[in-house]
């Protein structure tokens, strides 16, 4: 076996590695749940805070609320990018959709759904209240079941803030004003009056509820789905199936995990493409509560901010802002870099190689400001790669010209040597080295392929920018497979093919699908088949085994392989033929229909 033959082996097998990672499938867990649990939102669970302690217990059926959370009032929420309402129940922002995102391609598709009130399926809100210190009790401050009257405004707009405001009938009294920027950003300002003789403490708190695991799971291991917790220091990813599993914190039947965090951190839920994270300000120290209801099945993420002592006749304010929204790269970017929030693209999962997908993403993103197509941006972003990469390729394709070259001389040193292998490699090192050959160079641009074609899946299939992007004709969403099948010949019969997430629409090959197979295919033959039956064997099959595994993947990253084998086609052949080989493609092929019909007989 030659050395170049060697190379192409060891890129075939990494290549395959790489596809074999990505087709382990972690399905999520089955959540089992109590039938009879109530859908009441409880208090939020939170740190002793010296010297007066924060008492919290779970919000039982008895303390609800006489109004039912399904026939509370509301006030609208009407903004360019988000409508909705808010539950005068709790205050809860409970009612969520994104105007500029669709549920699917279809043409009566609703707008996606984020947040959802309770009663509902996936039942997600967040809410806002103040937690009792002292000998304070829970009727004496806003809770989920506390009846808001609104005081100032009619609809949430950017321009129109709404106050609300509640009397606990004992001299405390409690307003919340909300407003919301241009995109998914909301502040709260929660605001307390204490007209007693004597001083208060309490702790205002947000928290986001989520009733069961989201039921649109992908629970594929790329994306990561579930709480993401900034310290300020580093950040951290829980898996639901994680926050089952903390350490109990009461006898009531709940798991917390509870940190102090100094200031410049934040809390939420990330799902696929939309996330909703709590904001404290950039210097605040606040109390981070990752936690689970069992009996409720509830998962919470909790910023509570630090206990607050106020004195007769004092008025305390303290804000925190609620993310509830897309998870688009320009508009994370603007809030971590002019509303100062600490490395807040992080929330977006770049993954291992993030060193790789952050700036990858970033050039794909100029390049569609320029070009205006997610596609040919992606066929953009694939020639600059490959001039990034074209000193080592080069090097490459000349070591593996004169590999070619040495070809018949490397055959004498074996016909000299017969079987003392040990003289034959010190032989072929004396060659190489008075050649300035290096078999090993055509390695490098192969390994340095692995971790890119990595990241740029993780771009396509994590980052929103490419949902429903199209490319042409019938690609109408670059983060999805190729719809097109050869099973009912690219649309001319009128036969329903096997959806996406079956098994077997790897079988029902695509456009892209085949031309990757044929790109792969006719990238072979710029080199003989090697005369080893079963090193022949593997590279006739591997296209087309390689062609039927990526018939399952994202658009984009079938288009970026298929424009990257072109390119490599293209630059192999013309540097091959500089110096002095000239590639015989129509040969190749030819003789590889008559090794196949000798091999028939």
């Amino acid at each position: 076996m030659n050395d170049q033959n060697k190379n192409l082996i060891l890129a075939t097998a990494l290549s395959f590695l790489v596809i074999l990672v990505w087709f382990v499938l972690f399905p999520p867990e089955q959540q089992i749940t109590d039938p009879n649990a109530q859908p009441v939102a409880g208090q939020p669970v939170v740190a002793t805070d010296a010297p007066v302690a924060i008492r919290s217990t779970p919000e039982t059926p008895e303390s609800a609320a006489e109004i039912p959370a399904e026939t509370a009032p509301r006030v609208k929420i009407d903004t360019a990018r988000l409508s909705g309402s808010i539950s005068l129940q709790g205050g809860r922002i409970d009612d969520l959709s994104l105007k500029g995102y669709r549920e699917t391609l279809d043409a009566d598709s609703k707008n996606v759904t984020l947040l959802k009130p309770v009663g509902e399926p996936d039942a997600y809100y967040a809410l806002f209240g103040w937690a009792p210190g002292g000998d304070l009790g829970f009727d004496d401050v806003p809770g989920a079941n506390t009846q808001w009257q609104l005081s100032k405004g009619q609809t949430l707009t950017t321009d129109s803030p709404l106050t609300l405001s509640w009397d606990n009938g004992k001299g405390l009294l409690f307003s919340r004003t909300i407003s919301i920027d241009e995109n998914y950003l909301f502040t709260v300002a929660q605001e307390v009056e204490n007209t007693t003789n004597a001083s208060v403490r309490m702790a205002p708190y947000g928290e986001l509820v989520r009733e069961g695991e989201p039921s649109d799971q992908k629970g594929f291991f790329i994306i990561h789905e579930g709480a993401i917790r900034q310290s300020g220091e580093e950040m951290h990813e829980f898996k639901y199936k994680k926050i089952r599993g903390f350490d109990a914190d009461d006898s009531w039947g709940a798991t917390s995990d509870v940190i102090e965090v100094a200031g410049n951190g934040w809390v939420g839920f990330t799902d696929h493409y939309w996330m909703s994270m709590l904001i404290p300000a950039a210097n605040q120290p606040f109390t981070s509560v990752l936690q689970y209801t069992t009996g409720s099945d509830f998962y919470k993420s909790i910023a509570r901010l630090e206990t607050q002592s106020i004195a007769p006749g004092q008025t305390v304010s303290l804000s925190t802002q609620l993310f509830a929204g897309a998870k688009e790269w320009e508009t994370i970017k603007k809030y971590e870099t002019d509303n100062g929030i600490y490395r807040f693209l992080d929330s977006i999962d770049w993954g291992w190689f993030f060193f790789l997908t952050k700036p990858i993403f970033a050039v794909l993103h100029w390049l569609h400001s320029i070009i205006g197509n997610m596609g040919w941006s992606i066929i953009g972003l694939t020639l600059i790669i490959k001039a990034a990469l074209f000193p080592l390729a080069y090097k490459s394709y000349v070591s593996m010209a004169k590999m070619k070259e040495l070809q018949p001389r490397m055959e004498k040193l074996k016909e000299a040597a017969g079987d003392d292998k040990q003289k034959l490699q010190k032989d072929m090192m004396e060659m190489y080295k008075k050649e300035k050959v290096n078999p090993a160079s055509g390695c490098l641009p192969i390994l340095l392929q692995i971790p890119i074609f990595f990241s740029l899946y993780k771009v396509i299939f994590v980052t929103l920018e490419l949902r429903h992007e199209p490319w042409i004709g019938w690609i109408t969403d670059l983060s999805a497979p190729d719809p097109s099948s050869i099973l009912n010949l690219f649309g001319l019969l009128p036969f329903e093919t096997p959806d996406p997430a079956s098994f077997f629409f790897m079988f029902s090959l695509g456009v892209l699908p085949i031309l990757l197979g044929i790109s792969m295919w006719l990238q072979q033959k710029l080199n003989p088949s090697p005369t080893d039956a079963t090193q022949a064997m593997i590279f006739a099959w591997m296209p087309w085994v390689f062609m039927f595994m990526l018939g399952r993947f994202a658009s984009g990253l079938v288009l970026y392989w298929i424009a990257n084998n072109t390119i490599t086609f293209t630059q192999q052949y013309l540097i091959m033929r500089t110096h002095g080989h000239k590639p015989d493609v129509f040969g190749n092929i030819t003789k590889g229909f008559k090794r196949d019909k000798t091999d028939k007989k």
